[in-house]
Parts: structure tokens; sequence; C-alpha cells
């Protein structure tokens, strides 16, 4: 009987793969209405300047019910909540390091207490440091993987399981197309971010089950704002960087499709499928084109 069952599912396999191919290929022809977001309650880690203050507006200006904003600077935070409030948009801020694990359990249960139950988590926080491993002190590396990457750990577990019981939610993460194409001279950042890909790979694959609850993960190319404040690659013209605003609507657009991954610009799906064909020696001369290796000389981002 097993073995039935198995050869019934071998038989199967091919035949849901396309059907999945299919239907991915029907939604970008014949893209559905996207969720009203009218309802939600949005919580944007970092959401005080660079792109979460896009995401914040952006959020607010397709419908959000509540944007409440997370982050380390008080200053940065009341001002992109009173810009919201004068839009018409309620919105609240909290100071919180996401690095900080008890921290992040205190706010959300004062959040929960004072505003509600979060149904849209956009964790969005993150440093860099720009140095190599050598040049790089321990403790600015342990920053990096505590926000970046165990970050989303802590605000995950905290707001996640009242999604599961509302079966109403969704778990953002604003990446980077450095997590899958890494670059010399930002080896705490890469790292951080590819095990935060793993991250959203896995909790992706753990909800496919669970109704109402979905996760979106965007991987924007370098990003025209002050956190890769002197980034230099060598062609400009050929690979302008991103504006914040862009990638804000994209991941709104992301979050109200229900799109799993949302790489920007389109053209990142071509770097990934070169990186996983070409040989080393390859890719390195792709890389020497690019000025990868050196565009973070010039890098006097802020951490």
């Amino acid at each position: 009987m097993m073995e039935l069952q198995n050869l019934c599912s071998i038989v199967l396999l091919p035949i849901q793969m396309l059907y999945g191919i299919l239907k991915a290929g029907m939604s970008l022809l014949l893209p559905c209405k996207g969720k009203d977001l009218s309802g939600d309650v949005v919580l944007i880690t970092g959401g005080g300047r660079g792109i979460g203050r896009h995401l914040a507006h952006e959020f607010a200006k397709q419908g959000a019910k509540k944007v409440i904003l997370w982050g380390r600077t008080e200053k940065c935070l009341k001002e992109t909540s009173e810009e919201l409030t004068q839009l018409g948009t309620e919105s609240h801020y909290f100071v919180c390091d996401v690095g900080n694990r008890e921290e992040v359990y205190q706010q959300a249960k004062v959040l929960r207490e004072k505003v509600g139950d979060v149904t849209i988590l956009v964790n969005n926080a993150a440093v860099v440091h720009g140095k190599s491993l050598m040049n790089c002190d321990d403790d600015a590396l342990l920053k990096t993987q505590h926000i970046n990457t165990l970050g989303q750990f802590w605000t995950t577990k905290a707001f996640l399981p009242r999604m599961l019981e509302l079966r109403n939610g969704h778990v953002v993460c604003i990446n980077s197309i450095l997590s899958v194409a890494a670059i010399p001279g930002a080896i705490d950042y890469c790292t951080s971010k590819a095990s935060s890909l793993a991250f959203m790979e896995s909790l992706t694959l753990g909800l496919l089950d669970c109704p109402g609850v979905g996760c979106t993960t965007v991987l924007p190319f370098h990003t025209n704002t002050e956190m890769f404040q002197g980034m230099r690659v060598r062609f400009p013209q050929l690979f302008p960087p991103l504006k914040p605003e862009v990638v804000a609507q994209r991941t709104v657009d992301g979050v109200r499709s229900n799109k799993a991954f949302v790489y920007l610009p389109w053209t990142m799906h071509i770097l990934i499928i070169l990186k996983n064909l070409l040989p080393l020696a390859a890719l390195e001369e792709i890389q020497r084109f690019a000025g990868s290796y050196t565009c973070m000389n010039t890098f006097k981002g802020r951490t």
C-alpha cells in the first residue's frame, strides 16, 4: 500500500510542479487585486529614516489602519510619526533596539497593550560597518549580527504567535542582494543578510500550511540612503542605485499580492542565474567589471 502511495506521489510531482509554474506565470500576466490594508496594524523596525521611513509613508498611503515605528533614535522616530499623523494615519513610535532580546519582548508587550495586535511585521532595521574582517573589531561584528539577524528572531517570536491565532498576518524582511552575491569590504553585513535570508526561506516554507499568514522577502540592489553613503559602483549608468521610495512601493505591493520574494531591480534575477551556472573564474571577471571589489573603498555610511 505504501509503495502504491509513493508511486502516485512520484507521478503527481511533475504535474504539481507544472501547475505551480503556470499559476505563477498567470499571476504575472493577470495580477489579482491586492490585499486591503485598511484593517492592518503595521510595525516597521528601523522606521525613523532611510527605507524604513519611506515604508511608513507607503503603508500609510496604501491605507494601513495604524503604522508603528521602532528604532534607536527617538528624534527620527518622532519626526516620521508626526509626518504620518499629518497625513491622517494613526501612528505611534517606541524606542527599541531589536538586537536586545529582552527589550524587544518588553516593548512588544507595551505595544500590544497600548495599540493592539500587529498584523504586518516589517523587519527593516539593519547596520553596516563597511570594513574587512581583519579591520572590523569584535564588538562591531557582534552588533551587526544581533541587529540584522537575531533581531528578526526576537521580533518574529514576539508577534507571529498572535498572527497565527488570528489567522491574519504577514512577516516582511528587507534583505539585500548582497545576501546571495557578497562583496569585499562588507563582510559583517553580507554574512548577516545571508543568515537573514535563510531565516526567511525557512519561515516561509514553515508557514505554507498556515492560512492567512504569509511572508515577503525583499532583496534590493544598492539603495540610495545614508546607510551606504559613499559606496560607488563602476558604471552607475548601467547599475544606478535604487530610490528608497521605489523599494518601499515594491515592498508594499509584494505584501498586498502575497509575493514570497521580491528582487530589485528585476535584472537581479539574471545575477542569481549566472552565479549558479558560471564557474568562479567567470564570476570574478563580472565582479571586476562591475567594480564589486572596490565599491566599498569610499564607504562613509552610518552604522
